[in-house]
């Protein structure tokens, strides 16, 4: 058995944090090594629990039209990896789903993605996975997403493509005007090629 696929069974089994999620372990990750886009989220929420597939739900709709690429091609893991901050669903706090598990961090994900050797692009969704990649600062999530083209063409932090944030999207009408497109032509190269 290859380090890789190990080291993926290993993932599945997980229990470190069993007793601190209210629905226990459910690892929902999509990973290959030869995958060219990696899609850095946040955490499953219930429904992708319900399913064990991740972006399995309304976020998901969204993140693929924004993304331009069918279900068939998402769910490639040879062509895209999804990749969470935290693997399981965490539950549920007072405004929403609670923060990724910061276990899977040290635990798999560093090792997972020392795996992902052909990237040519990372795509990182939400304040959780932002802070990890692109480092904590005082720079607001608009403000980031604002200034995706200094990270162009490897890297562009977008919103969460959770319906929670439908307000954001309508007083961020730049968003899908000026990031959008040149983001769907970025997918598009890359996998065509």
């Amino acid at each position: 058995m290859s380090s890789f696929k190990k080291l993926l069974q290993d993932v599945r089994a997980c229990t470190i944090c069993e007793e601190r999620l209210p629905l226990g372990p459910r690892p929902a990750i999509q990973i290959h090594p030869k995958a060219r886009i990696l899609v850095a989220g946040q955490a499953p929420g219930r429904k992708v629990h319900e399913s064990g597939i991740p972006f399995d739900d309304p976020s998901g709709n969204r993140l693929r039209d924004w993304m331009g690429v069918s279900k068939e091609v998402f769910y490639d893991p040879g062509q895209v990896a999804l990749l969470p901050m935290g693997f399981c669903y965490p539950g549920t706090g007072r405004s929403g789903d609670l923060p990724p598990r910061p276990e899977c961090e040290p635990a798999w994900r560093r090792q997972l993605l020392d795996h992902l050797t052909n990237l040519e692009l990372t795509i990182v969704l939400g304040k959780y996975a932002q802070a990890f990649h692109f480092g904590r600062s005082s720079v607001s999530l608009t403000e980031l997403v604002k200034s995706w083209a200094n990270y162009w063409p490897e890297m562009v932090p977008l919103p969460h493509p959770s319906p929670r944030n439908n307000i954001w999207l309508r007083k961020n009408p730049w968003f899908e005007e000026e990031l959008l497109p040149p983001l769907r032509k970025r997918i598009s190269d890359i996998l065509v090629g």
